[in-house]
């Protein structure tokens, strides 16, 4: 992973105290654990297009939603430039250089699909992918029902689960919320690497659906 796995270690070790010290655990799906897996997955993407600064993208893993607002909260959309904002005297404080906070910042304001803010380094881009991944897959599956818990949303309409004759609504339903956003992951990805990877992880989301529908004996349309 690292040309320089001392410094990389130390960079990690720093980063998850503070991030432990101000985890009150009560967002398990945005926990350490999600921090390490787009950490990975950013350092493999970055790898597989063609480098990157891993500094940078391991620092922007970790920091990428160190302000966490619900996803109904009516300034959600400001959450990365917060992020990104708290991030930088953390960073100074590593001792990164001021050109590595600017980055580090850029790829933390641009992950986020609400912030709109188009990703303009490798190591943004990287970023950016990896944590649209972490909607999708088994994990994505895990992670979505256990944010509709949080935010107290259906599971999905009994009457007609896959809106064949409604209105897709996903702050209502849970599984509309696949619809509406999760499928439609693979083709915003920045990368040819992330798009691969999103669209082999979109078939454990599609298996499932097409298993509910089984079980609801309901027609689907997605």
């Amino acid at each position: 992973m690292s040309a320089n796995p001392a410094r990389h270690h130390f960079l990690i070790s720093h980063i998850e105290n503070e991030f432990l010290a101000r985890d009150d655990v009560t967002d398990r799906s945005h926990d350490i654990n999600h921090a390490r897996r787009v950490m990975h997955s950013a350092l493999a993407i970055a790898a597989k297009e063609g480098g990157g600064n891993e500094e940078v993208i391991i620092a922007a893993a970790y920091l990428h939603d160190w302000i966490n607002l619900p996803k109904n909260h009516p300034d959600r959309h400001l959450a990365s430039a917060l992020s990104a904002d708290a991030a930088r005297p953390i960073l100074k404080r590593i001792g990164f250089s001021p050109a590595n906070i600017d980055a580090t910042a850029h790829a933390i304001l641009t992950h986020s699909f609400s912030a709109g803010v188009q990703p303009e380094t490798i190591e943004a881009q990287a970023l950016q992918d990896a944590d649209r991944l972490e909607a999708l897959g088994a994990i994505g599956l895990a992670r979505v029902f256990t944010v509709a818990g949080q935010l107290g949303t259906e599971l999905f309409c009994a009457d007609d689960p896959f809106a064949l004759h409604r209105r897709l609504d996903d702050r209502r339903y849970a599984v509309d919320h696949f619809a509406v956003k999760l499928l439609k992951l693979p083709e915003t990805m920045q990368t040819d690497a992330g798009r691969v990877e999103a669209e082999k992880r979109c078939i454990v989301l599609r298996s499932f659906l097409h298993s509910l529908a089984e079980e609801l004996r309901s027609p689907m349309r997605w």
